[in-house]
């Protein structure tokens, strides 16, 4: 799912307040050399510091907002202005082994940035590099190259910005480098400093920068942008907006999960027939396509399975009042309750969670589930 076309203040969801006096501050030229954004994930720092940067530099500004279509617009929608530079936590990956610097990633950084609508998080970033159970830091190699790029002049903007993504990530012993440029930059600098835990920044970094708190989407404008762009009535709308607490990014990941669901849904109901039915033909066409999905998507159904053969077991033993199941749901685990009982739920629970195991610790998937399918059968004969 996408949203954001283009940097434009209009384009980003809520956030009227911020957006207004960021605009205003450059409306009366009072534009502070270097501000922190802080505030919850999926909240839009990000892209609100994005299309602020876009908003000063734009050449034909348009009812507060950036024209987009002005030579420094169609540079910044696409992340190439010479004049916008990025910072963000690496590390050594395989493809760069030694000295990671920004400049290394900074394909993979947009290219990240545009799939995700300028919505991101720590861990689809550490994914994307490969970063394989490491933590990323903003090195000292980072905070020389700040330095060397802002002594150069601008290349065609009014402003240089430099935008350090997750700055409480910034090295402590590499801390000291940018001090001074962060308190004395170049004439027509600007810092945007990015921050999910502003409490972790160091000190001396917080006293150099104007704060600029950036609150929890709203739930009303958050409704509002998920109508627009999902197929789903109102009502499951609101239950993703109240699970996803203001957040954007944890909007589309409940969304996610909703599809999956669907899916896990489809698989499993199809699955339980078919084993019920010792129909092992179908049963291995069945295995080889789950075999295929990946490991993460395996384990997410096998927890589907679990979490199924649990709200079974509470209607075996009459307690509907604490299913929690849709109706579709509710229906076939009626249905299948007769044939999942106390005689063997227990046992049904065991095995997956057995296959779980398994599949955590990369055993092959078509022998677990082609295994487990076998173990269904007899059991559904109890």
């Amino acid at each position: 799912m996408t949203f954001l076309k283009d940097m434009l203040f209009k384009e980003i969801i809520g956030q009227d307040n911020i957006k207004q006096k960021l605009i205003q501050t450059v409306k009366d030229s009072r534009v502070s050399h270097a501000q922190l954004f802080f505030g919850p994930d999926g909240s839009g720092k990000l892209a609100l510091a994005i299309a602020y940067a876009q908003f000063i530099n734009c050449k034909n500004k348009i009812n507060g907002d950036s024209c987009g279509v002005c030579p420094s617009c169609i540079k910044y929608n696409k992340l190439i202005h010479p004049d916008l530079h990025f910072i963000y936590p690496v590390s050594n990956t395989k493809d760069v082994p030694k000295k990671p610097q920004s400049k290394n990633f900074i394909n993979k950084w947009r290219e990240l940035l545009r799939q995700n609508d300028y919505y991101i998080n720590l861990n689809e970033w550490y994914e994307k590099i490969g970063i394989e159970n490491k933590q990323g830091i903003i090195n000292k190699d980072d905070c020389n190259e700040i330095i060397k790029t802002l002594s150069y002049k601008s290349y065609e903007a009014e402003y240089k910005v430099m935008i350090i993504w997750m700055v409480e990530k910034l090295y402590y012993s590499a801390a000291p480098k940018i001090l001074k440029i962060l308190e004395e930059p170049p004439e027509k600098t600007l810092f945007i400093l990015v921050s999910e835990n502003h409490d972790q920044i160091i000190k001396t970094i917080i006293s150099r920068t104007q704060l600029v708190k950036i609150p929890k989407i709203s739930n009303k404008d958050l409704k509002e942008v998920l109508l627009k762009k999902l197929n789903c009535t109102e009502e499951k709308t609101q239950i993703i907006v109240n699970l996803s607490r203001g957040s954007y990014k944890e909007a589309l990941i409940n969304i996610h999960k909703n599809e999956e669901e669907k899916d896990n849904f489809e698989n499993f109901r199809k699955w339980m027939r078919l084993c019920f039915l010792n129909n092992f033909i179908d049963i291995h066409k069945f295995v080889s396509e789950i075999a295929k999905t990946g490991r993460e998507k395996q384990k997410s159904f096998l927890a589907f399975a679990l979490k199924i053969v649990r709200e079974v077991l509470l209607i075996n033993y009459e307690n509907n009042d604490l299913v929690k199941l849709n109706d579709e749901e509710l229906d076939f685990t009626q249905k299948i309750s007769p044939y999942i009982n106390p005689a063997n739920g227990i046992r049904f629970s065991e095995e997956f969670n057995k296959a779980l195991f398994h599949i955590e610790r990369n055993a092959n998937p078509s022998i677990v589930f082609m295994d487990l399918s076998i173990t269904a059968t007899k059991l559904f004969k109890k």
